[in-house]
């Protein structure tokens, strides 16, 4: 029980800390940029000029930080 609730805790935290311009996925395996933040909601753009809103407890990863492999 205690490592589920060391996830859920920092899972919570992670999702309370994103802001405007981070590069998120959501639990759903869509890759966007936050465009903005809401109390419950995010708009991520996904796409130029396409955003979509979802819930914030459905982002499940930051992306900002990973480096992308060139081709």
């Amino acid at each position: 029980i205690r490592p589920q609730q060391k996830r859920q805790k920092e899972q919570k935290k992670f999702v309370e800390e994103n802001k405007k311009g981070d590069e998120v996925v959501t639990m759903g395996g869509i890759h966007g940029k936050i465009f903005s933040v809401e109390d419950t909601t995010v708009q991520l753009e996904i796409d130029r000029g396409v955003k979509i809103r979802i819930e914030k407890s459905f982002i499940s990863q930051d992306n900002s930080k990973k480096t992308e492999i060139k081709k």
